[in-house]
């Protein structure tokens, strides 16, 4: 059977998820109607909007739905550049989604350094925040590649002494690790239902009271004036039936760190490094580099052994290129040949240990073919 390892891509629809998209699309009704079936839908909705909101510790109003992550950033930071910041400080580890947001903008941006293990330099946060004007602030509460989790209470503390925007990418985070708005700190942040189990092609972004989000979309009043156009209402229902089994199965979650750490223990035997070690991470992701050994040859033979695992981020089209993460971390020699593996709420310590037996067996057939001596 085939070990499917590449969750933080997209994660498995979970029955609840597929059986509510299901019941919603049988409804049927516009949430904006009047009529039974409207205000059946409208239910729907704003029980979803419920349901998302208590997975990120946050209150129903201040969600507002959109077609996934990369929406709800770019309304992010669309509204903290029409509030009138006029510089933009980026995470140099953050996903494509922010850093493409972020250039399109059109303001002068400074790319904030991580150090080796993936860790945001809070020092230079501080004195960048204090050399200038207001700034909006980017910083990713855990990383997709190496499931670095960042420092984003401390962050917040000191965007808001100096009375800047800070917008977080929990697009990764929520439903593996805690995640509570209110005690972060942040003006916004981003989620996404395909990461957690539900549909792709919906998200949200979460407003705390500092924070006026501009309009995306002209057109009727939905979602508070904030995003017109009928709202998706099968992808919502599923967003929030994936929310709640998530935020439920937390302890579940991080009870593969286990096996993460047994397979990090595998590859490190044959001499592979693992990115990010020593810093907190995801419990369920692992990113490691095999010296000599391409990303791409290492996804296709695993990929051969009915194993599905990626190199890097799911964002351009299917192509394999080196780590613009790892990179950033300073470790552009390792950056060709990084793999990253990320369970989720379907997988079990088999699915983990699988991966481990195959990856060795390719390895192994890899130092064969070029008479390689082991990695030092």
């Amino acid at each position: 059977m085939s070990v499917y390892l590449d969750y933080n891509a997209t994660a498995k629809v979970r029955p609840e998820a597929a059986a509510a998209v299901a019941q919603a699309l049988e409804l049927g009704g516009n949430p904006s109607s009047v009529h039974a079936a409207g205000r059946a839908a409208r239910a729907i909705v704003e029980a979803a909007r419920a349901e998302v909101a208590a997975l990120v510790g946050a209150k129903p109003p201040s969600v507002t739905f959109v077609s996934g992550g990369t929406e709800a950033s770019d309304l992010a930071i669309e509204s903290a550049v029409a509030a009138g910041l006029d510089r933009i400080l980026v995470g140099a580890t953050e996903h494509d989604a922010v850093l493409e947001g972020v250039k399109a903008a059109g303001l002068p941006f400074e790319i904030w350094p991580v150090d080796g293990r993936g860790l945001a330099d809070l020092g230079w946060l501080e004195d960048r925040l204090g050399s200038g004007p207001p700034a909006l602030v980017c910083l990713m509460a855990a990383n997709n590649e190496t499931g670095v989790i960042q420092s984003v209470a401390e962050a917040a503390a000191l965007v808001r002494a100096a009375d800047g925007w800070l917008h977080v990418d929990a697009v990764q985070a929520a439903g593996k690790i805690k995640v509570d708005f209110a005690a972060l700190g942040a003006d916004t942040l981003a989620i996404s239902a395909h990461k957690i189990g539900g549909p792709q092609g919906v998200g949200a972004l979460v407003a705390g009271p500092r924070a006026t989000l501009s309009r995306r979309l002209h057109g009727g009043g939905q979602e508070r004036g904030r995003r017109a156009g009928t709202e998706n209402t099968p992808g919502i229902a599923g967003f929030g039936a994936a929310a709640k089994i998530a935020a439920e199965g937390l302890d579940l979650m991080a009870d593969q760190s286990v096996w993460r750490d047994d397979l990090a223990a595998a590859v490190t035997r044959a001499g592979a490094i693992v990115l990010g070690e020593g810093a907190p991470r995801l419990p369920q992701t692992l990113c490691f580099a095999a010296p000599g050994f391409a990303s791409e040859l290492q996804v296709m033979g695993l990929d051969l052994a009915s194993v599905m695992v990626s190199a890097g981020a799911a964002c351009s089209s299917g192509k394999v290129k080196p780590s613009r993460v790892v990179e950033a971390m300073g470790r552009a020699d390792l950056a060709p040949f990084a793999l990253r593996v990320s369970g989720g709420w379907a997988t079990t310590a088999a699915d983990w240990a699988r991966c481990a037996e195959a990856w060795s067996e390719i390895f192994a057939r890899h130092q064969a073919r070029h008479r390689a001596p082991a990695l030092a």
